[in-house]
């Protein structure tokens, strides 16, 4: 494993690294959770990403808890959450959801701290703009949040390029901690805000990625090339947003294409894809996702392939991809 600087800062991250958006309480156990994270962190993954919003508050205390039992030096990982949509999702409560204003900011990451166990966070994202929010009082509140001990480094995700500078400015003009790094979408069929809405943040600002979703919610594991399978993410309850896109014909006949490449260089697709998304030099980690053992190391394979893809490489993975991407 290989590991790199999170944008401009000192922080070292491992270019894979383990979230656990809809698997952790959902799919994976305190047990299960605490078996791969092992598993990862002797496979050199330091990066362990989470978020208020996931499972409803119940994905950090797995994660959580399974720090506690492995015992981990503090030093040895790192771990995010990120802030906006709220545990409130049901009731009527105003400054509890969708917000970035300091007062759900404040109870926010004294939430995470409790859920965790922890006394700090390493990295704290603001999950969505809020439109509502001055950005002036959103990047006062994460800045207070960091000089108070609480998190470590801040960021945005699926934040458009011009609220990101907009933050960074603000907080340049007023001496404040200035936002580091964000978490955007990034695979082969959804490229562009990487590697064109943010071209210049990278150099202007020394902005860092963390991306998720490199397998396009399974997409590019080839599992829907015949449709939903039953025990899919595409069949889970709640997930049929995920549906037009799993099923497009265009793009699982672009996979089919890949799979193919991916046989050519002693990979599977998904490493194939993983390594792509890693490939890109302005990546600090891509984060993966398992729900099970044999997912979390088939997915750290890619680590080996990222070598592999050759200018040519690229070359023909664009051909097959990029007419599909957006």
């Amino acid at each position: 494993m290989n590991y790199r600087r999170l944008g401009a800062s000192g922080l070292q991250v491992s270019e894979l690294s383990l979230g656990s958006w809809v698997t952790y309480h959902n799919q994976v156990d305190e047990g299960a959770a605490r078996e791969m994270m092992a598993a990862a962190l002797d496979a050199g993954v330091n990066f362990f990403d989470n978020a208020e919003a996931y499972a409803g508050g119940k994905s950090e205390q797995v994660m959580g808890a399974a720090i506690r039992a492995l015992k981990w030096p503090r030093l040895n990982y790192v771990v995010s959450t990120k802030f906006f949509w709220g545990l409130d999702r049901e009731g009527q409560a105003v400054n509890r959801k969708d917000t970035l204003n300091r007062k759900y900011l404040m109870h926010a990451i004294d939430g995470s701290l409790q859920r965790f166990g922890l006394d700090f966070i390493d990295l704290v994202y603001c999950h969505r703009p809020d439109p509502h929010t001055p950005v002036e009082e959103t990047v006062w509140a994460m800045s207070d949040m960091i000089t108070r001990g609480k998190a470590l480094y801040w960021g945005t995700s699926e934040w458009p390029a011009d609220d990101i500078r907009a933050a960074w400015e603000i907080a340049e003009r007023h001496h404040l901690h200035k936002p580091v790094m964000e978490q955007p979408q990034y695979h082969l069929f959804h490229r562009k805000r990487v590697e064109e809405e943010y071209a210049r943040l990278y150099a202007d600002i020394g902005l860092g990625l963390t991306t998720w979703s490199p397998l396009a919610s399974g997409l590019l594991t080839g599992k829907y090339k015949g449709g939903i399978p039953a025990d899919s993410r595409g069949a889970m309850k709640g997930m049929g947003f995920l549906e037009k896109g799993l099923t497009d014909e265009a793009k699982n006949a672009a996979v089919a294409r890949l799979e193919d490449l991916a046989a050519e260089l002693g990979c599977n697709v998904a490493q194939l894809a993983i390594a792509w998304a890693a490939k890109n030099p302005h990546v600090s980690s891509v984060i993966t996702g398992a729900s099970r053992m044999s997912q979390l190391q088939s997915n750290l394979g890619a680590a080996d392939v990222i070598a592999k893809l050759t200018p040519e490489v690229l070359a023909r993975i664009d051909e097959i991809t990029q007419p599909l991407a957006t």
